[in-house]
């Protein structure tokens, strides 16, 4: 996945024809497209091969299952043309480790901390835990939450020099920069592009935020 706006669009769209106009206004700006089950749930898993001609596809699944349904999940995902998958880490290293596997050099991003308030039960106290735990599975990076860009500086002294994608911003809350700023290295937005009238506006405007801190 390239590095240059280092923001990326989570679309949550249902509307299919409307989630790739939005996408072929946005590929030029955004890093990737992350996509997750109301999509795929409406239109079909097709979309991920539809998307992945535009831009790289982040299927965002949070995959949470023994190893064998893991794997099914992440190998037909990489068929149809993901370039990452999201997991959780709670399932442990047997579920981590097989869908590192499946994945066959495509990215898998674990869970650490969830971005809404409810994040703050469970998955925060813990998040360092299943960091380092995502590390000696060998996954590509983390999703950290830019509605607490503390968490994401907690996260980035556990995991070195991986990925993190974080999300949150806009309608949640969090701000692209400050997640930047924390030690993300992308992101994520969703309705604050998508449901924006003007979607390529948007996505310049957040770009441009991020730009101010790298």
């Amino acid at each position: 996945m390239k590095m240059d706006s280092r923001l990326i669009l989570a679309l949550d769209e249902t509307d299919g024809a409307k989630a790739l106009k939005v996408a072929e206004s946005v590929s030029g700006i955004v890093d990737a497209i992350k996509i997750n089950w109301p999509l795929v749930l409406s239109e079909g898993p097709g979309m991920i091969t539809k998307l992945s001609e535009l831009s790289d596809v982040i299927c965002d699944f949070k995959v949470a299952d023994i190893p064998n349904t893991v794997r099914l999940i992440v190998e037909n995902a990489v068929a149809r043309g993901a370039s990452g998958v999201i997991v959780h880490a709670f399932t442990g290293d047997d579920s981590l480790r097989a869908a590192v596997e499946a994945a066959s050099g495509a990215d898998i991003y674990a869970v650490t901390e969830m971005s809404h308030p409810g994040g703050k039960m469970f998955t925060a106290l813990h998040a360092e835990e299943m960091a380092r735990l995502g590390v000696e599975c060998g996954v590509s990076g983390f999703i950290a939450p830019a509605t607490r860009p503390e968490r994401i500086s907690a996260i980035r002294d556990v995991i070195g020099d991986l990925k993190i994608l974080s999300p949150g911003v806009g309608a949640q809350g969090g701000k692209a920069s400050d997640a930047i700023r924390a030690g993300a290295d992308y992101a994520i937005v969703g309705r604050a592009i998508y449901g924006s009238e003007d979607p390529k506006a948007s996505a310049e405007a957040f770009a441009e935020d991020i730009r101010t801190v790298l």
